[in-house]
């Protein structure tokens, strides 16, 4: 099956993406996927400063943890992101990830499927519809990749909220095993 890299991208302890990115992962594994998850807590990610060298050496000038990220990203198949919403957008550090992952686009990348996982305090369905806007920006630069899927889970609020959620937690897992 496919080498997936889960991204999760929540700062916060026991964290409700972080607790429906374990039943995704679950699910995933059970699908026969080989899964490497990354959490972004204690990460040194900089924000990228436009300076474009990377496209022409496929490595940032910068030197922290996204290269190594961007490592990891440009060797899967899959990549999934899991962000809490925040003002109805992806948190500020996976954006500043995707930003990050700038030395990819011109190299001969291996993703081809990309999904996104998102919680969020709000439960109407337009809530993640910014952060999917953008991730997809993000894959349209990726000719050869595709956003194949989403899932939003609304209505968590505190930490380890999701623990009690039956229904998001099956969901969770649903979305592992159609992981391609």
């Amino acid at each position: 099956m496919s080498k997936v890299l889960v991204i999760t991208t929540s700062l916060r302890a026991r964290s409700n993406s972080d607790l429906l990115s374990e039943r995704l992962i679950a699910g995933a594994k059970d699908a026969g996927h080989e899964v490497e998850q990354i959490s972004l807590k204690g990460k040194e990610i900089r924000f990228c400063i436009g300076c474009l060298a990377c496209q022409k050496t496929q490595q940032c000038v910068l030197k922290d943890d996204a290269v190594a990220l961007a490592e990891k990203a440009k060797n899967a198949d899959t990549l999934v992101f899991v962000t809490p919403i925040y003002y109805y957008e992806m948190s500020g550090q996976m954006k500043t990830l995707l930003d990050r992952l700038n030395p990819l686009y011109p190299s001969d990348y291996r993703f081809r499927s990309v999904y996104l996982l998102t919680t969020a305090a709000e439960e109407e369905a337009a809530t993640p519809e910014k952060a999917v806007a953008g991730l997809q920006g993000w894959v349209d630069c990726f000719e050869k990749a595709t956003l194949v899927d989403t899932l939003f889970c609304g209505g968590l609020t505190g930490p380890d909220e999701a623990k009690d959620r039956e229904t998001e937690l099956t969901e969770a897992y649903r979305f592992g095993t159609q992981l391609k």
